[in-house]
C-alpha cells in the first residue's frame, strides 16, 4: 500500500534557519519529503490531503520531557486543588468532592500550596476527616514531595507512624510518603489509572505535544502503570519514552524495557516541602537544610552501572547540596569509565534548580542534559515568591537557564505535570520572561528546548526540526500576535492556539474534529 501523501501550504513554516521563509511542506508516510514555497508546492497538489494553512504557523511538535502521566490525568479527573486560596477553600472543595464520591472510594486531591495562604498552615488529618466524612483521602502538595492523609488512609498503611517523615497531624514526607503511595498502588486500580492516563495524553495532543517522557518510579506508582501509560500513548498516537527511577535496578530496567534508570530517582526533595538538600539552612526554618537521599558514591556507582549497560542514568536534584553530590558522582564515574563514555551515555538530570557555576561546568563537560521546568520560575520565582520565602536572596540563583545554555549544557523543557499544567507555550514564555532578567532565553532558544531538546534528551535524533528526511511530527498554530525576527511570536500577548497536531505524518488532533 503506497504511503499517504499530505501537503500543507499557504502558511508560515518554521524552518531551522530563521532567514528562510518557506510557506509549505509535504509529507509522505511518516517523513518530511519537501519544504519550500508556493511555487514548488504545485508538484504535490495531487497529495491525498491538501491543507490550506491560511497563514497559520507550522512548527515542530512539542515534547514534554518530564511527566507523571497517571498523576497528570488525576489532576484532570479527580480533585484539583491548584489555586486554593486558603485552607478553608481547600476543605470546602474537598467536602463538595466527598459529597458525590462513591461510598468506600479513595479520594485523591493534589496541588495545594500553603505558601499562598495567610497563615501558611497545611490542613490536618482531623480537618480532612471532618470534610470527607471519614473517607480514605490523599492530598498531595503541589510539588508532590509531601501530602496530608486522612486517619482512615493512614490506618491502611502498616507501620506508617514509625516511618521517617510521619507527623501526627497527618502530614507525610520522605519514607512515610513513599509508604502511603505504595499502599495507594493497591487501593487505586488499573482501570482508574488507565482512564487518567487517557485524559492526560489527549490533553497533550490538544496542546501540540507529540512526545513525552514518563518519569516513573517505585515511590510514584506501581510497575504495571508503565504498561498503562504506553497503552494510552499508543491509542492517542503519541510517542512515549519511559524512565524508571530506581537505584541500580538493572532487572527492572530490562523487565520494563525503559530507556534509562533516571527521572525521579531522587537525590533530594523539593524546596516548597523544605526537603531539597541545601548547604545552608532554609530562610524560614533555622538549622534545617532539607534531606539528601543519595551519596556521591551511590551516584557514581549508578552512573557507571548504567553507562556500562547502555542505559541513560539520571537523578532528580534540586538543592545546591544535592546538585554538588550529583556533580561529584558524575566526575567520579568519569574517572572509572572515562569521560568519553560518560558523554556517549547522554545522561540527564531532572529539575536542576540550584546548580553552582562549577556544577554547570561539570554538566557541560560530561554532556549531561538538564531537563528543566520553566513554569517553576513563573510560579515560585521573584522577590516575593516561594523561592524567596524559603531561600532568601538565594532565589536569584534559581533555574539558571541562560547560564546553562551559554556554558553548553543541553536543555530540555517539561511540565512535571501534575505539578504544573500541561502547556508547552506557557513554559516557553516562562523561560523568555524569567523572573531574573539575567537568566532569560530568547524565544527561539526556549522553543528549541521544548522541541528538538526534548527529542535529544530521550535519545531520539529523528525529529525536532522541519527538515527533509526527518519524522513528520508537526503542529499548526493560530497566532495572536505578529512573528518576531526568529520566526516565532514574542509571547507578550495571548499564546498561540492549536489548530492541528501531526504525529509521524498522521493527524492525532484537529480542533475542527476534536473540539
Amino acid at each position: 500500500m503506497p504511503a499517504v501523501r499530505t501537503l500543507l501550504h499557504n502558511g508560515v513554516v518554521l524552518g531551522p534557519d530563521p532567514a528562510d521563509e518557506p510557506t509549505a511542506l509535504a509529507i509522505e508516510g511518516d517523513r518530511i519529503v519537501w519544504v519550500g514555497d508556493e511555487r514548488g508546492a504545485g508538484a504535490y497538489s495531487a497529495a491525498d490531503e491538501v491543507v490550506d494553512l491560511d497563514g497559520a504557523l507550522l512548527t515542530p511538535a512539542f515534547v514534554d520531557s518530564h511527566v507523571h502521566t497517571v498523576q497528570a490525568g488525576f489532576r484532570l479527573t479527580e480533585l484539583d486543588l491548584h489555586g486554593s486560596t486558603s485552607r478553608t477553600d481547600l476543605l470546602d472543595r474537598l467536602a463538595a468532592h466527598a459529597s458525590v464520591a462513591t461510598q468506600g472510594s479513595v479520594l485523591l486531591g493534589q496541588g495545594w500550596d500553603e505558601t499562598l495562604w495567610s497563615d501558611n498552615r497545611p490542613p490536618t488529618a482531623q480537618e480532612v476527616d471532618i470534610a470527607t466524612g471519614g473517607h480514605r483521602t490523599f492530598l498531595s502538595r503541589i510539588d508532590g514531595h509531601s501530602a496530608v492523609v486522612s486517619t482512615a488512609l493512614a490506618a491502611a498503611v502498616p507501620g506508617v507512624e514509625s516511618q521517617d517523615g510521619w507527623s501526627a497531624d497527618g502530614r507525610v514526607e520522605r519514607d512515610a510518603h513513599h509508604a502511603v503511595r505504595a499502599v495507594l498502588g493497591g487501593l487505586v486500580g488499573p482501570e482508574q489509572r488507565l482512564t487518567a492516563a487517557r485524559h492526560a495524553v489527549r490533553t497533550m495532543a490538544a496542546q501540540g505535544l507529540v512526545g513525552f517522557h514518563e518519569n516513573a518510579a517505585p515511590h510514584i506508582g506501581p510497575e504495571y502503570e508503565v504498561a498503562l501509560v504506553r497503552q494510552a500513548a499508543e491509542e492517542a498516537g503519541l510517542r512515549v519514552t519511559v524512565y524508571w527511577g530506581e537505584l541500580g535496578a538493572l532487572d527492572a530496567a530490562q523487565r520494563l524495557g525503559v530507556r534509562g534508570l533516571a527521572g525521579d530517582l531522587n537525590a533530594d526533595g523539593a524546596i516548597g516541602s523544605r526537603t531539597a538538600a541545601l548547604h545552608g539552612s532554609y530562610a524560614d526554618r533555622d538549622r534545617h537544610c532539607g534531606h539528601g537521599y543519595l551519596s556521591a558514591t551511590q551516584i557514581a556507582e549508578h552512573v557507571v552501572l548504567c553507562t556500562e549497560a547502555g542505559l541513560q542514568a539520571g537523578f532528580h536534584c534540586i538543592g545546591d547540596a544535592a546538585m554538588e553530590a550529583v556533580s561529584e558522582g558524575f566526575e567520579r564515574a568519569a574517572g572509572v569509565v572515562g569521560p568519553d563514555r560518560v558523554r556517549a551515555g547522554r545522561h540527564r538530570l531532572e529539575h536542576v534548580e540550584m546548580p553552582s557555576a562549577a556544577v554547570i561546568q561539570v554538566l557541560s563537560r560530561l554532556g549531561v542534559t538538564a531537563s528543566v521546568q520553566p513554569v517553576f520560575d513563573a510560579l515560585w520565582g521573584g522577590p516575593d515568591g516561594m523561592y524567596a520565602e524559603r531561600l532568601g536572596e538565594r532565589w536569584k540563583g534559581m533555574n539558571p537557564f541562560r547560564s546553562m545554555l551559554e556554558a553548553g549544557v543541553r536543555l530540555a523543557f517539561g511540565s512535571d505535570s501534575p505539578v504544573t499544567p500541561i502547556g508547552p507555550w506557557g513554559a516557553v514564555r516562562a523561560a523568555v520572561q524569567h523572573q531574573d532578567p539575567d537568566q532569560r532565553l530568547g524565544v527561539r532558544a526556549a522553543f528549541e528546548a521544548h522541541t528538538r531538546g526534548g527529542w535529544r534528551a530521550g535519545l531520539d535524533d529523528d525529529s525536532g526540526t522541519l527538515e527533509v528526511g526527518l519524522r513528520a511530527d508537526l503542529a499548526v498554530w493560530d497566532l495572536a500576535e505578529a512573528l518576531g525576527s526568529d520566526g516565532l511570536p514574542e509571547l507578550d500577548a495571548e499564546l498561540p492556539t492549536l489548530r492541528r497536531t501531526i504525529s509521524a505524518g498522521r493527524t492525532i488532533h484537529d480542533v475542527e474534529v476534536d473540539a
